[in-house]
């Protein structure tokens, strides 16, 4: 090769080289690239085939094309059969070759579609960088039949700059994506972040996270009486809150995520799983990815996320996945530690309206009722209508008392500084219920989980009394180092099927948000004709756990 000739290509290679490095936008960069080519190389047109998995076009540029190629909006290049891109598929073509004969240039010729402009032959050479295959390079000049070896191996490099510009540039690309993902997680963060209620979180939740990141369906399960529980269900912009329970082993996805505490993500459907959840109303899929939510590493639910189009959440890092399932827990936890503190000054007030109510308005009431009747005993039979007016006085003060008395067991039951199994045995007692109570175990549980327990406990007596048809119960605490659990048991008439598929009444929904609020779940077993037990298991933290929370 002469020294001239030597010069000419290190100068082509140096200006295609700063095309290639002045943009990161691919589309631009191609199309900038293959006309500087042209240019330095005096070649006629040329055009470049993307023939990876990354692309949606098989012919993403073209410069100077004859009419021949151009007909019909470049219709000719768009077919993918052609000895070119067989051979490239097949890993037969690794280096820059001549192509005697290109069935697009015959096609454009056999079918008239306008003048070839002397173009018969084109030369071929794939684009790589590495072990990385993108597509391939075309070249063609008017007149020219072959191209020389010196030739092919200018192209041949030029190939490879392309092929590393190519890698470069989707690199950014990737980068700035997760940059966006990243963003919008920060977005979706500050949202959940701002809901108050925990009983609003699971709703909420979904449709922030659905709506940021233009999800098509977002499901939320959470773990609770040996099942998964659909709490929340987000598709097509709209939300609707749920409760239907999903056996623990037949829910695909979902249940291989929270049973191996992993990621679990599907880019293409397979006829097992892409109607696995349809049974409780989640549309076929043939993208989705489940998530498992962890607390202590601990997996408590799933978040699922499902497209009914392939291949939506392969450019999401599962760093990324597992960041937004760990900020949800967390912002679960904080709202439970939020709710707890609520609660305490709840109880705080009602202890101190409480004392307020016996301390000065019960003794005056007392004390009113005890004047009447001794000014009734002075004027006996003395002044008829004074004495009546008198009675009538102690009357409504004796009334007024009891349910003054009624509105401190309300605020405050008597006897809970005794024990909670002693104040539900009192309560029952008030509404003719004959309990048998058992303790196990001796340790003193915090103010907050007594407190819920009593008011699930309560609540459980109530649905004795109304539904169960009988008058006879049985009531269990359990005490360990770890948690609460407090079983009440009757053998009435039961309740039917339909509770228990999770139409819950608004009582039994209370007991549950009272046990979840407090980290603890609340399971119901029963069914008509049988024995009925509602079961509160709340955690109780160690002193070291409620350190580290502070």
């Amino acid at each position: 090769m002469s020294r001239e000739k030597r010069a000419y290509e290190l100068v082509a290679l140096k200006e295609i080289a700063e095309t290639l490095n002045s943009t990161n936008d691919m589309d631009q960069m191609l199309n900038d690239v293959l006309a500087k080519l042209l240019q330095v190389t005096g070649f006629t047109t040329g055009w470049i085939f993307m023939i990876d998995n990354k692309s949606e076009n098989l012919c993403v540029a073209t410069h100077n094309l004859p009419q021949g190629l151009a007909a019909n909006n470049q219709a000719v290049m768009c077919g993918e059969v052609c000895w070119c891109i067989e051979s490239f598929k097949q890993n037969k073509l690794d280096q820059a070759v001549n192509i005697i004969e290109c069935s697009r240039i015959t096609y454009a010729i056999t079918n008239k579609l306008g003048d070839n402009e002397g173009v018969t032959h084109h030369a071929t050479v794939p684009l790589r960088a590495g072990t990385d295959q993108f597509g391939l390079l075309n070249v063609a000049e008017a007149g020219k039949d072959r191209f020389t070896e010196e030739e092919l191996a200018l192209l041949q490099a030029v190939a490879y700059q392309i092929g590393t510009a190519i890698k470069r540039i989707r690199l950014y690309q990737v980068q700035e994506q997760h940059a966006i993902h990243y963003a919008k997680l920060g977005d979706v963060i500050q949202r959940i972040n701002a809901i108050q209620d925990i009983n609003h979180l699971p709703l909420q939740a979904v449709s922030h996270i659905g709506d940021t990141f233009n999800w098509q369906h977002v499901s939320l399960f959470m773990y609770e009486q040996e099942q998964l529980s659909l709490r929340a269900h987000y598709t097509d912009n709209h939300v609707r809150k749920e409760w239907l329970s999903l056996a623990i082993d037949q829910g695909g996805m979902v249940s291989k995520a929270f049973h191996e505490n992993r990621l679990v993500k599907q880019s293409e459907c397979d006829s097992n799983s892409c109607s696995s959840l349809s049974s409780i109303g989640i549309p076929p899929f043939s993208s989705a990815v489940a998530i498992p939510l962890r607390i202590r590493s601990r997996p408590i639910g799933v978040l699922f996320v499902s497209s009914q189009l392939g291949k939506q959440f392969d450019d999401y890092l599962e760093d990324f996945m597992y960041s937004l399932g760990d900020h949800f827990t967390l912002s679960v936890e904080n709202l439970r530690v939020y709710e707890q503190r609520r609660e305490l000054a709840r109880m705080e007030e009602r202890n101190r309206m409480a004392r307020d109510l016996h301390d000065s308005v019960i003794q005056k009431v007392f004390s009113l009722s005890f004047l009447a009747k001794g000014a009734e005993t002075v004027l006996a039979g003395k002044e008829p209508v004074v004495e009546r007016s008198l009675q009538e006085i102690r009357q409504l003060s004796q009334e007024a008392l009891k349910e003054m008395r009624t509105l401190i067991w309300q605020l405050r039951p008597a006897g809970l500084e005794h024990g909670l199994i002693t104040a539900l045995k009192q309560y029952g007692k008030s509404m003719d219920l004959t309990v048998y109570e058992k303790v196990e175990g001796v340790r003193e549980l915090p103010r907050a989980i007594e407190e819920a327990l009593w008011r699930i406990g309560q609540e459980a007596l109530n649905n004795v009394r109304k539904h169960a048809d009988t008058n006879t119960v049985y009531v269990r605490l359990i005490k360990t180092e770890s948690r609460a659990c407090l079983e009440v048991l009757d053998r009435g008439r039961g309740f039917s099927q339909e509770k228990r598929k999770g139409k819950l009444t608004m009582g039994m929904l209370t007991m549950r948000e009272r046990a979840e609020t407090l980290g603890g779940e609340l399971t119901i077993t029963g069914g008509k004709g049988q024995p009925t037990m509602v079961t509160a298991v709340i955690p109780i933290a160690t002193e070291m756990e409620m350190w580290e929370e502070e």
